[in-house]
């Protein structure tokens, strides 16, 4: 009877552990799940702004890739400034605090260099904000880690300079809004910022 007792003592504790690596995988793969609706690594809104000449000319840039999944494409169609904006807490009002990020991963492809401003909800309209270089890919898809170490901003003249910090934009950091003023034909497949996890919202 001992030995039987014994047994049933080990399987009920091998059961029990089985049973908790299993929710542990399930839940360590909710965590890293899209949205429910369109998005590209929890980021839903990538938006066609309607500055300057693009295709399309407004909203979402979201188009299906595969059968589960969503790439954003856009085309800027002259040498004049063109815009392009992401919510990085999936509605305009949110804020993210991206203070002790290290940055971000993009994947991407771009016929042309561009810049990505970062933008502070405290310092959201205008163009003079502190930006980072997009290089060309040469049409090829590209992986690229984009530091938020302050020597690796600057700004634009011809948009004028921020009067803030680079600290004072990742303190409360509404937006990643992308910039160029020549002809560009840019898709992007990845954006993941270290340290933050966007919301779903819908």
């Amino acid at each position: 009877m001992r030995l039987k007792s014994t047994f049933g003592r080990v399987a009920v504790i091998a059961c029990a552990v089985l049973f908790t690596l299993s929710s542990t995988a399930v839940a360590n793969a909710s965590r890293g799940r899209e949205c429910a609706t369109p998005s590209i690594d929890r980021l839903q809104q990538w938006i066609a702004s309607g500055e300057g000449a693009t295709e399309p000319a407004t909203g979402s840039i979201l188009v299906p890739k595969g059968r589960h999944g969503y790439t954003a494409k856009i085309r800027f169609l002259a040498d004049d400034w063109a815009v392009m904006v992401v919510w990085l807490g999936n509605r305009f009002e949110a804020e993210a605090d991206l203070s002790e990020s290290a940055g971000f991963w993009m994947t991407y492809r771009a016929t042309n260099d561009l810049h990505v401003q970062l933008r502070p909800a405290s310092f959201w309209s205008g163009g003079d904000k502190w930006v980072t270089k997009v290089p060309s890919t040469g049409g090829r898809l590209v992986k690229r880690f984009f530091s938020f170490r302050t020597g690796d901003w600057t700004y634009l003249p011809a948009l004028g300079k921020p009067s803030y910090p680079l600290a004072d934009a990742l303190d409360d950091a509404r937006g990643l809004v992308f910039v160029g003023n020549t002809k560009n034909d840019l898709e992007f497949q990845g954006l993941k910022i270290d340290g933050y996890r966007p919301p779903c919202v819908h």
